[in-house]
């Protein structure tokens, strides 16, 4: 089953494009990482694909529907903002009969367990909670509502590395006992790499890679030896950056075939490596089509 699905999707706010031209395909049971530098457009495709936004150009379809269509579509996305978004004035069991009186497939035996479990006192304010704990409030809310696919937008990015773990830590409890499907957006790629089976970078408002990471650091690899013409490399590997001196050649090349010529040394990617290799390098100096499923 698809979960999302985008073809040609792009978003305009007044003479600027937020989004342009993307096209993505998420099976179900994925957890994506979507990650790009600033203004890449992630939280206009989440916003998106939530239905929190319309389309301009292109169609986005969600868990077999369109985004924001009815009741029933708005059930199959949970979505937590990049602020993480509680109600100050309301307490925590404010928050869960909300979530019980806005959501028909709500689970208050899973809520309650979590509130309980990460210690929340149900009497308190959400004005009065930590980062760390409106944070795992707003997971709570997105996870109870038992949604198909959970879309999630830096919602890390304030949180001190321990508030960070433990919230990676239950959400990826969350994955494997519900079997959710999640887009995870966010800058901290150690974090990705701890949870993401699954890769989308976005650079310049458009998809610049997509695939399993597991095939993607397979077939990257940076490539080291005597300073070379790269347009003599075989027709397979795809250059996406190089850097020459007067002696050397590196170049990080894509291609699916082992490397077998003797004058290079080749060298593994890590996950840091490449996002920052396609963020850097937004046009590739051979180009290819940087997809892999």
């Amino acid at each position: 089953m698809t979960v999302l699905r985008a073809r040609g999707l792009g978003k305009k706010y007044k003479r600027k494009w937020a989004l342009t031209g993307c096209t993505i395909e998420i099976e179900a049971g994925h957890v994506t990482g979507l990650v790009g530098p600033n203004g890449a457009g992630k939280s206009t495709l989440l916003n998106l694909a939530s239905g929190m936004l319309t389309p301009s150009t292109g169609t986005i379809e969600v868990c077999g529907g369109v985004p924001g269509s009815g009741p029933a579509q708005l059930a199959k996305v949970g979505y937590v903002a990049q602020s993480t978004p509680v109600y100050a004035g309301l307490t925590v069991e404010d928050h869960l009969r909300l979530g019980a009186h806005l959501n028909p497939n709500w689970d208050d035996k899973l809520a309650q367990r979590r509130i309980e479990r990460i210690g929340l006192d149900p009497g308190q304010r959400a004005g009065r909670l930590s980062g760390g704990q409106r944070a795992q409030l707003a997971l709570t809310l997105g996870i109870a509502k038992r949604p198909a696919l959970l879309l999630l937008d830096e919602p890390v990015a304030a949180l001190d590395p321990l508030a960070r773990r433990e919230f990676l830590r239950d959400l990826m409890e969350a994955v494997a006992e519900h079997e959710l499907s999640v887009v995870l957006s966010s800058h901290l790629v150690a974090d990705l790499e701890r949870v993401c089976d699954h890769l989308i970078v976005l650079v310049d408002s458009q998809v610049r890679i997509m695939g399993e990471v597991e095939d993607l650091l397979a077939t990257q690899h940076r490539l080291s030896g005597p300073r070379r013409d790269l347009d003599t490399l075989p027709a397979d590997q795809h250059v996406i950056s190089a850097s020459h001196t007067d002696r050397q050649t590196i170049a990080v090349v894509r291609t699916d075939a082992p490397i077998l010529d003797p004058t290079w040394t080749v060298g593994a990617l890590t996950l840091e490596d490449l996002v920052l290799e396609y963020m850097g390098n937004p046009v590739a100096v051979r180009p290819a089509l940087e997809v892999l499923r």
